[in-house]
């Protein structure tokens, strides 16, 4: 069995997100992440505005849905390459990369002319690392979460009308966090047509009319072959974990 998906996938735990997504694509939003791992004293967390997919086979979509929430989308992996999606690195502490972001950031640091480019560039590389194992927001709780098993592919939102990181007390400043969300919303959402889909999920069977519903009132823009396929491509996950 193959340990990776020519799907990519994103859940969420509300039916609402997910139409929201089916109406108008995905919302980067800021996330905090641990860099712990870089042991810089006092800098644990940075916060990027991100979207997150796993690379994983259908066959271990059960745990990552008890986590993540029961509604989301498949999605071709030729649609992430096209809008710069991209796997992460996952970083082990006991390597030499922690050390090698150290010292490049010490290099950046000793061209004063060059720093805002060039520490722009490394955050753009972190943004795109995280640690194999760490700690991580979920409902303003932290929880340690085994993270190379999600085989995550991420969209980091990059735009002048944002900042490209907050460190963590401005994200735990929640007025200041939902108005650069706001400002990613009005300025970088990513969009999808029906082709690049290949799966909706529900969390159950019950929920298939909803959904069904929702794109043939909501989603009228599309032809009506498209309409056809995105309902044909329906499936709850009541129906799945059956059959797996």
């Amino acid at each position: 069995m193959s340990p990776k998906s020519h799907t990519l996938f994103h859940f969420t735990d509300k039916i609402e997100t997910l139409k929201l997504i089916l109406m108008n694509g995905f919302w980067p939003r800021f996330c905090l992440e641990d860099v712990s791992w870089l042991k810089y004293p006092d800098f644990d967390f940075i916060a990027y505005p991100v979207v997150c997919f796993c690379d994983i086979p259908l066959s271990r979509v059960n745990e990552h849905v008890s986590f993540y929430g029961e509604y989301g989308l498949g999605l071709t992996k030729d649609w992430a390459v096209r809008n710069g999606i991209t796997p992460v690195q996952y970083i082990s502490n006991k390597s030499n990369i922690p050390k090698a972001y150290r010292d490049l950031s010490d290099i950046v640091s000793s061209h004063p002319t060059a720093q805002d480019h060039g520490f722009k560039v490394i955050r753009q590389m972190l943004a795109h690392a995280k640690p194999i194992s760490g700690q991580m927001n979920i409902n303003e709780q932290m929880v340690e979460r085994d993270f190379v098993q999600e085989s995550e592919w991420r969209l980091i939102a990059d735009n002048e009308n944002y900042p490209d990181y907050l460190n963590k007390t401005d994200f735990e400043n929640a007025d200041k966090r939902n108005q650069l969300n706001e400002l990613t919303k009005a300025h970088s959402m990513c969009k999808i047509v029906p082709n690049d889909i290949k799966y909706i999920f529900v969390k159950r069977d019950t929920d298939i009319p909803t959904v069904v519903n929702f794109i043939q009132e909501y989603l009228g823009g599309y032809s009506g072959d498209a309409i056809k396929l995105l309902v044909s491509r329906v499936i709850s996950l009541e129906t799945i974990q059956r059959d797996i």
